[in-house]
């Protein structure tokens, strides 16, 4: 499901499900927040690079086990994702994504939380999760796009091109596969020292960790959720 290297410091982290579009299973979940975890305590990390496999970075919430699921299974899962994206929008290192394809739903915001967000040119992305009544990541896609921008996206359902991306600030560079890995060298020598890095991070990045998740616990347990989904 996610392969793991790190080399000099810089922890690359892949996902590995192609054949499901790299969506994000519960169990793909708990292996994110455990090696982001050991990634970020390891006092040797300089940086996190967050990539996927295929044609897809990540096309959202996998939902192949929805008959099986209760809500509570799947406010569960939710909250976990909700856990995974604090953790990387508080991470002390510099945290670079690189998409391509479909960037949707809980996969657009894995890339929105990163420090440092790179594109292929045919990255597309979406935030579908208002369809379902749920309130995930908003603050966060606020920080980078602003709040018309943001509204827009969510309410209307918009599919948001690599092009737009950029010029919102959603994305921070457009590159193709040959300019992908000068691009992340180009990003990573640019970080600073860890302690610099993290006072800078601290002042100048918003943090309302439990504001995000009781405006998801609240649209989650919001009765139906489940047949919202399947609808």
């Amino acid at each position: 499901m996610l392969q793991h290297e790190t080399r000099d410091g810089i922890v690359s982290l892949t996902l590995d499900r192609p054949q499901k579009g790299n969506a994000l299973s519960a169990e793909l979940v708990e292996t994110l927040i455990e090696q982001v975890s050991r990634a970020f305590d390891a006092a040797g990390t300089r940086a996190l690079v967050l990539g996927a496999q295929g044609a897809h970075f990540c096309t959202g919430f996998d939902l192949s086990n929805l008959a099986a699921s209760s809500e509570g299974d799947l406010l569960q899962r939710f909250v976990r994702v909700e856990h995974l994206l604090q953790l990387v929008w508080r991470a002390p290192v510099r945290t670079i994504a690189v998409a391509q394809g479909r960037s949707w739903g809980a996969g657009a915001d894995l890339f929105a939380v990163c420090e440092v967000r790179l594109c292929a040119p045919e990255t597309t992305f979406r935030f579908p999760g208002t369809r379902f009544g749920l309130v995930l990541g908003t603050r966060r896609l606020t920080e980078r796009v602003g709040g018309d921008t943001a509204r827009h996206w969510l309410l209307g359902g918009a599919e948001v091109g690599a092009g737009d991306a950029l010029a919102a600030g959603l994305a921070t560079r457009v590159t193709g596969v040959e300019a992908r890995s000068a691009a992340i060298t180009a990003a990573l020598a640019q970080a600073p020292d860890r302690d610099t890095g993290a006072a800078i991070r601290a002042l100048t990045r918003s943090d309302d960790d439990d504001g995000d998740l009781a405006a998801l616990v609240r649209s989650a347990t919001r009765p139906g959720l489940k047949a919202r989904i399947e609808a």
